[in-house]
């Protein structure tokens, strides 16, 4: 019999009509895959986060450590749910919602709960990772990359290693199908942390013979060699001395599909476990619509600008073929593919999304990178072809960024890594901003992005513009340590002045101006600051509609 407690809870719950035409993109055979969402988080508890964590947030969040986000998903509404005799699946605290197995009548009871927000199917998809196919110790000295070196070259991360960047005491979390650490180049990883979301253990290699014929973590090992192996002579990844989270999501069996809660709650994972960069080779679409791109729609996409909010750099592949889910997203780097001469891939994805964004963010080497051999201990390959290996690559770079810049937030990063593209002055849907600079990335915001005309002012800074890229308006920050009348302006590539944004005087603060373009078209367009002694800086900024 069921509680009074279980009545009182089925009560005032959904009453519109089900649509189950909306749940058969998470049919499972007779029963069906869903997200269930609350209403709130009555009666939650806080989890508990690494110092790590803490400390990330503090720097770069705009959420606290006790936050909305790291409330759990009240222990009274699961509860409620396994009482009607359903299993839950994963749980996220950001979503504030549960994914389950069940059938159409358990849908139908669960409708009636009052504390039931909404329902939606957890989509399955196609994988749109790629496949195969044909087509010494850091001490001052120059690293030997062997036949890889193109890869880590072309996105000048190899001037980085030169200044003693390594990706020491940064935390990566790689999400993938899993990780095989025997061969020689990942010999020496440190590995922090490893959570298998498929068989809710902590082995991420294959631990069956089911997995073993599968190649199921064949597909993360290559990735996790790309941005870690540290072969010399051989392949020498942008990170090779980063710590890791081992993040294994992707099930490669039953027809290639996946499910997207898997994503969400390794996402959790590495975040509350203090990781600075997640980067993913992965994407979502068969199950949904081109007018899901939006940056706003797809259940990862949503993730990860949460991840973002909470000081995480999400770094992704943009797709073969299909600008995808989380690519999307308006806060990510998204990673597109070129040759080794710089020529984009015929696979890599085009933008823009469906509200118009351009994608991908910018671009690396994904034509015949260099991994570690699925078949051997001691063997490298280059038949890796996709977004897939240049999204590590980007992942590694970043890295190094951080660590050399640990002051900079997620959004910072990914300015001065757009900022610095080889085609940043011209975006566009093919190459995004071109292909990545590390070197130039890392000097964004200490004196690349600042030009004199004259001589360098000693008491004026423009600290930040952000966003950037921005639509529909741009905060910009101007410091003063002395006091002095000043005029900030928007002056176009060509040299035009387009308006006068602020006259006045500003001593010894932060002065913050908001700017919204009226009637200009899209494009690069520079902030000029002139003050009364003649002195000038200016800082590129780009506005897209």
């Amino acid at each position: 019999m069921k509680s009074l407690f279980f009545i009182i809870l089925m009560s005032c719950g959904l009453s519109q009509k089900i649509d189950y035409e909306l749940f058969e993109s998470g049919k499972r055979g007779n029963h069906y895959k869903i997200w269930i969402y609350f209403k709130d988080k009555d009666g939650s508890e806080l989890i508990n986060i690494t110092e790590e964590t803490k400390q990330r947030r503090q720097k770069h969040a705009s959420k606290i450590d006790n936050s909305w986000y790291d409330l759990k998903v009240s222990a009274n509404y699961i509860r409620a749910i396994e009482a009607i005799g359903i299993d839950i699946e994963n749980e996220s605290r950001w979503l504030n919602a549960v994914s389950i197995v069940c059938s159409q009548k358990d849908i139908e009871a669960i409708s009636l709960f009052s504390f039931v927000k909404k329902i939606k199917p957890v989509k399955g998809y196609k994988k749109k990772y790629f496949n195969e196919i044909n087509i010494n110790q850091l001490d001052g000295r120059e690293l030997d990359y062997g036949d890889a070196d193109t890869q880590v070259e072309q996105i000048n991360a190899h001037l980085l290693h030169e200044q003693g960047l390594t990706g020491q005491g940064i935390r990566v979390l790689l999400l993938d199908t899993g990780y095989d650490l025997s061969h020689d180049a990942l010999n020496h990883i440190n590995v922090v942390g490893q959570k298998d979301f498929i068989n809710d253990d902590n082995q991420t290699a294959n631990e069956n013979e089911f997995e073993q014929n599968i190649n199921q973590d064949d597909h993360g090992t290559k990735i996790l060699s790309i941005i870690a192996a540290n072969s010399p002579g051989n392949l020498v990844g942008p990170a090779f001395e980063a710590d890791f989270l081992l993040a294994k999501t992707e099930d490669v069996s039953q027809e290639w599909q996946q499910e997207e809660d898997d994503y969400v709650a390794g996402l959790e994972w590495g975040e509350v476990n203090g990781a600075d960069i997640a980067s993913s080779s992965l994407g979502y679409a068969d199950w949904y619509s081109e007018t899901d791109f939006d940056g706003n729609t797809a259940t990862t996409t949503i993730a990860v600008d949460i991840a973002v909010s909470l000081g995480l750099v999400c770094v992704t592949a943009v797709g073969n073929g299909l600008a995808i889910a989380p690519a999307d997203a308006d806060s990510v780097i998204s990673v597109g593919a070129v040759n080794n001469i710089g020529e984009i891939a015929s696979f890599s994805s085009r933008g823009p999304t469906f509200d118009g964004r351009i994608k991908p963010e910018v671009c690396a080497q994904g034509v015949n990178v260099w991994a570690v051999s699925g078949d051997s201990n001691s063997e490298f390959i280059n038949i890796y072809n996709g977004t897939s290996a240049s999204t590590p690559l980007v992942a590694g770079a970043i890295a190094l960024i951080i660590q050399g810049m640990p002051a900079l937030s997620p959004m910072e990063v990914r300015e001065a890594v757009l900022m610095t593209g080889s085609m940043a002055d011209e975006p566009n849907n093919t190459y995004g901003w071109g292909i990545m600079d590390a070197y130039a990335a890392l000097s964004y915001w200490s004196t690349s992005s600042i030009k004199n005309s004259k001589s360098c002012p000693v008491n004026y800074n423009i600290l930040k513009t952000y966003p950037n890229p921005f639509n529909p308006l741009i905060n910009i920050e101007i410091q003063s340590t002395g006091e002095l009348i000043t005029d900030i302006a928007i002056i176009s590539i060509d040299g035009h002045y387009i308006e006068n944004i602020f006259r006045g005087k500003i001593s010894n603060s932060i002065q913050t101006i908001l700017w919204e373009p009226d009637n200009i078209s899209s494009g690069i367009y520079f902030v000029k600051l002139i003050n009364d002694k003649n002195q000038s800086l200016y800082k590129k900024i780009t506005y897209l509609k």
